[in-house]
Formats: structure tokens, C-alpha cells, sequence
């Protein structure tokens, strides 16, 4: 994959779970599989907003739907949000990384005005 294709996905992710009910629905997925009807039922909203939700988050790559008999249950796609997270955690490991030596510079600058 190009580095490109990367930042257009991340891109996709990140603008999909802008939204407070696509994060609500991924946080219901994290907890098992459901169905639009499942996924619908604590919002009031319409099944078919909701619908449109679980589209979004499908184009971000961040939910799979299947079929089961008359079932479609929608599944979370562990290894997109593995990749949204590796993401994250490369530049808080910079920013923590800066804030120790800021934090380690202020430390040495205090012990010698105190001299």
C-alpha cells in the first residue's frame, strides 16, 4: 500500500468517526456483532439514517457487513482501528518524548537558579 492510499484511508477514518453516532455505533460493535435494527434501536433516529452511518463507516473500512441467513449483521474491523491507533500512538510517543526533556530542561533550570 502507498503512502498515498495510507493517508487517504486514515483520512476516510478519522472524518467518519467525527460524527458522535458513528462513534457510538463502533462503540456498540465493540462489544459484538448487530444488525441496522439492533444498531438502531437506542437512537432516535431513523433506521435508515442509521443505515447511512454504518455506509460511511463501511467506506472508512472501519465495519464489514455479511450475510446470515436473513441476517446482515455488521462486524468491527479490529485491524483498521489497529492501524488508526498506530497512527496515534507514533506521534504521542514524540510529543511524550518532548515533554520529558521539557519537563527534564525545566527540572535543571530551576535546580540552578537555586544555586
Amino acid at each position: 500500500m502507498s503512502v498515498d492510499e495510507r493517508e487517504e484511508r486514515l483520512d476516510r477514518a478519522f472524518a467518519a468517526l467525527g460524527d458522535p453516532v458513528r462513534r457510538a455505533l463502533i462503540a456498540r460493535l465493540s462489544r459484538g456483532d448487530a444488525t441496522v435494527n439492533e444498531l438502531a434501536e437506542p437512537f432516535s433516529i431513523t433506521k435508515q439514517a442509521v443505515s447511512r452511518h454504518l455506509q460511511v463507516l463501511e467506506a472508512a473500512g472501519l465495519i464489514t457487513r455479511s450475510r446470515d441467513a436473513q441476517r446482515r449483521p455488521c462486524h468491527l474491523n479490529a485491524v483498521a482501528l489497529e492501524e488508526l491507533t498506530s497512527w496515534i500512538d507514533t506521534y504521542r510517543l514524540f510529543a511524550e518524548q518532548r515533554h520529558r526533556s521539557m519537563t527534564r530542561l525545566d527540572t535543571l533550570l530551576t535546580r540552578r537558579r537555586g544555586r
